[in-house]
């Protein structure tokens, strides 16, 4: 459905073609009509209601039918139609209805098509690119890296170049970045938006893990964070096929240019920083972008400002902001898992694999495609993220683990151990947060035994020690094979010569009575 949703979301938001939203989410482009045309018919529009869930949609856009069978095909000789092809006055619609005369149960004119670009594909043939304005950025990094020198140690660390080039004008971005990993990816992204003024409708990548999680033939899987992106922009992402360079030229040429025009002529100077690095790149492209032409009127600056420049779409009112995206299962007491972190969801996704999307200042949980939380972003290790709209009425409804199970299970362990859980369930604002320490002492107790658990739970209380990793420290250290220490006696007496002690006091008064 998450696929739907974004063809859905190029057709209808960005305006891109039929064509161009098949290629970007890896669909035949009959299959992107038919999501179309049945969305239409049940009345949907853009943006799609948030209570739209994915069930739902399924059930208005697929209702049950019966499914019909086809039988075997005719295969035209493909090699053959290109020929018929090459005369003159020949066209695509023309060699497909002399084929239905000859086969009347063979492929409509739709699957014709498209089994033939297929097949043409496969020859490689060298292909001439001409690109729209505002339509396709191209992004690459170059292969060639720029040492940067640490001033006070002196270690040399090679920096990354990313290059960005808009496909109508070859207006032409670049900018230095420690490494290639997803965060100075998007973060470069965001930059080169910024730089243009605005985005295009397209962004044409390879398939580098940044932004490629699963590189495919034909069904590439984009990273869900640059996805995030490209929706935040209001763009698409439309990775190339592997080891195809030709299928990003832009971005080939343009990085070669940045080597040869930007990279090179600062081979000789020593860097001592990026924004350093940056600064000087800058100043370079400025003037790349301003050389005029060979064979051209005007420069990459002008054609951009006449042709790219007024079909880019406007930026949104704030950049993106980074974030990484997650797999997490919700555990018993309905709290996942975040750098060690505990964040709720509703009690009822307990054992339900959720998305998580990960900011620096919030954390929000989604369950097929609808939030289901948000969270501010807890910086301290080991803090609880509790709503109390998120608490079960009676645990029953989703588990078998209550406080009360917890203790009876302690008691057939020790009365200490129970004391100990008792003691971690109230030091907590909710006892489900309790519970994961409760379960950690399950464990150690099937590991070290129940006898050496009961000896550790006596040895805490007696240190005030009652957590979960001061119980399991004392069974590695094996010191609740030790003697409990005792507790001393808050005023203990002293014994000296000089010290008379009551005795001395109870006999005088006694002398003075009898007086």
């Amino acid at each position: 459905m998450r696929r739907i949703r974004e063809v859905l979301r190029q057709r209808w938001e960005c305006g891109l073609s039929e064509r161009t939203v098949a290629t970007s989410c890896s669909l035949a482009r009959s299959t992107v009509a038919k999501y179309v045309k049945r969305a239409e018919e049940v009345g949907l529009s853009w943006p799609l209601s948030e209570e739209l869930t994915d069930e739902e949609l399924e059930r208005r856009l697929f209702p049950d039918a019966l499914s019909e069978e086809s039988g075997p095909r005719f295969i035209p000789d493909w090699a053959e139609v290109r020929r018929q092809l090459a005369q003159k006055g020949v066209t695509l619609r023309l060699v497909w209805e002399e084929y239905k005369e000859a086969h009347p149960d063979g492929f409509q004119y739709t699957q014709f098509c498209v089994r033939y670009r297929a097949w043409r594909e496969t020859l490689d043939l060298p292909m001439r690119q001409e690109h729209k304005a505002g339509e396709r950025l191209f992004v690459d990094y170059c292969g060639q890296t720029v040492p940067v020198t640490d001033r006070k140690t002196g270690e040399i660390r090679q920096a990354q170049v990313f290059v960005a080039v808009l496909g109508a004008s070859n207006y032409t971005y670049a900018e230095a970045t420690w490494t290639q990993t997803l965060p100075e990816w998007v973060t470069s992204h965001v930059h080169a938006f910024a730089f243009y003024g605005g985005v295009p409708a397209l962004v044409v990548c390879d398939n580098l893990k940044a932004g490629v999680t699963s590189a495919h033939r034909y069904e590439p899987e984009a990273n869900r964070t640059f996805e995030d992106l490209a929706e935040h922009y209001g763009c698409a992402v439309l990775p190339t096929r592997v080891r195809r360079p030709k299928d990003k030229a832009k971005a080939e040429k343009g990085v070669q240019d940045v080597e040869r025009r930007i990279l090179a002529p600062l081979r000789h100077r020593t860097f001592f920083s990026l924004p350093e690095l940056n600064e000087a790149i800058e100043w370079r492209l400025m003037q790349y972008n301003e050389q005029p032409f060979q064979k051209l009127e005007g420069s990459r600056r002008s054609l951009f400002e006449q042709l790219d420049k007024p079909a880019l779409r406007p930026l949104p009112a704030e950049p993106y902001e980074y974030a990484e995206w997650k797999k997490a299962r919700v555990n018993i007491d309905y709290h996942v898992a975040i750098d060690a972190n505990y964040y709720s969801v509703p009690y009822q996704l307990v054992n339900e694999s959720i998305d998580v999307r990960i900011t620096l200042t919030g954390v929000e949980c989604f369950h097929k495609n609808k939030r289901v939380a948000s969270h501010s972003r807890l910086q301290r290790k080991g803090q609880y993220a509790t709503l109390s709209a998120h608490m079960p009425r009676n645990h029953k409804d989703y588990a078998q683990w209550t406080p009360e199970r917890l203790v009876h299970w302690a008691e057939k362990t020790g009365p200490q151990t129970a004391h100990v859980v008792e003691t971690i369930l109230r030091a907590r604002p909710h006892p489900q947060q309790g519970f994961r320490a409760c379960l950690g002492l399950m464990r150690l107790g099937k590991e070290y035994g129940s006898e050496r658990l009961e000896a550790a739970c006596t040895r805490a209380l007696a240190t005030k020690t009652v957590t979960f990793r001061s119980i399991e420290s004392i069974l590695k250290r094996k010191l609740d094979q030790r003697p409990v220490p005792q507790k001393p006696p808050e005023n203990p007496p002293v014994e000296h010569d000089n010290i008379r002690g009551p005795e001395y006091y109870r006999q005088t008064a006694q002398g003075d009575e009898s007086c």
